[in-house]
């Protein structure tokens, strides 16, 4: 089973109902997640417990959805748990923050991390519009880090068409991107 692409073991698991198809695709993840968790959480030990949280969430949810490339929703799915985690947080300390001052280099994080999960939200929508061959090859190359030849036989491109399809998205997203920002207020 360790020879398996993620697309292999999802369709296994939902044929088969193999709950140790997830087991091994979330054993492929397991340090992806740890090092997303422990970049939102900032904590050792509250990560290594937010990544169990995690397992537990995907083995119930994994049913439930359509999931086209594991490594970019099961990434998404640590995202939002650990969001969620600190907005929690955020939502217990309320009362506390508003009797002292929060040091501005507290702001300053709290603004990045905004300013990067808008970015990331920009990212998502752009993505759905590059045109197809586009998409598919920045998807491939970046989401599931294919090589040139690899997408090429994949998809039947050229080389010199998926070298091509990649630049020109990565340009058409950073294009797209930096509009969505303009159009939103956002900053760069």
């Amino acid at each position: 089973m360790n020879q398996m692409s993620d697309a292999e073991l999802l369709d296994h698991f939902r044929a088969q109902g193999d709950s140790t198809c997830i087991g091994v695709l979330l054993q492929r993840y397991t340090l992806l997640l740890f090092g997303v968790c422990l970049k939102y959480l900032k904590d050792e030990n509250e990560a290594k417990d937010a990544v169990q949280q995690i397992f537990l969430k995907v083995l119930t949810d994994v049913e439930r959805h359509s999931i086209a490339y594991f490594k970019s929703w099961l990434y998404a799915v640590a995202k939002n748990y650990c969001l969620m985690r600190l907005r929690e947080r955020h939502g217990k300390g309320w009362k506390e923050l508003t009797d002292s001052i929060t040091p501005p280099h507290e702001d300053l994080k709290k603004f990045e991390l905004l300013e990067n999960e808008a970015t990331y939200h920009f990212l998502e929508e752009a993505l759905h519009e590059l045109p197809p061959e586009q998409q598919t090859c920045v998807r491939l190359f970046y989401l599931q880090k294919k090589s040139y030849q690899e997408i090429s036989s994949a998809t039947g491109f050229t080389l010199l068409q998926v070298k091509s399809y990649i630049q020109n998205g990565k340009r058409n997203l950073r294009l797209a991107i930096e509009k969505k920002q303009k159009q939103q207020g956002a900053p760069r």
